[in-house]
């Protein structure tokens, strides 16, 4: 069975990579979804996200990375993927989360939406907030990969600088 986790993954964190392993282990494929959202301003590129998720991934057999624009079900379908991923951090997440399945379920009945909690080492952790870590200096090593660590420190040397 295809499964899709999407969002926007900027960047990758340790808690994205959990719950895509723990989502490989279950499913047969599992498609990494990079969104283009026009409503969101990025950090990192389309294509800076989409080698940073394939580098983080690439000793998983099962894992691929793709990105897509529009609704998530219309992607799912295109995939002929049944199932959607999502990661619960907390309570906080839960509500927008199952009003998102709720939603998706009436656009699309033939799919559906796991939910896999976070391991609790990273129940804290999101992708705003590494970047604002990193905006100010802090240690992010613990958060993201290496590369991504790189990339973030780099990113933000260059702000500074211009």
């Amino acid at each position: 069975m295809i499964a899709i986790y999407p969002g926007s993954f900027d960047p990758i964190t340790l808690g994205h990579l959990d719950i895509i392993k723990r989502g490989g282990n279950l499913f047969d494929r599992v498609i990494v979804a990079v969104l283009r959202n026009p409503n969101k301003n990025p950090l990192f590129t389309m294509e800076e996200r989409m080698l940073q998720i394939q580098e983080a991934t690439a000793h998983l057999d099962n894992v691929e990375v793709d990105t897509f624009t529009g609704l998530t079900v219309t992607y799912a379908h295109l995939k002929q993927a049944k199932v959607l991923i999502r990661g619960l951090r907390a309570v906080s997440d839960f509500e927008l989360e199952l009003q998102m399945a709720h939603t998706n379920k009436t656009l699309a009945n033939d799919i559906e939406t796991v939910f896999l909690s976070t391991s609790n080492e990273y129940s804290f952790l999101s992708s705003s907030v590494v970047r604002e870590i990193a905006r100010f200096g802090g240690a992010i090593d613990h958060l993201v990969t290496p590369e991504v660590a790189i990339a973030l420190r780099q990113k933000f040397q260059d702000f500074k600088a211009s």
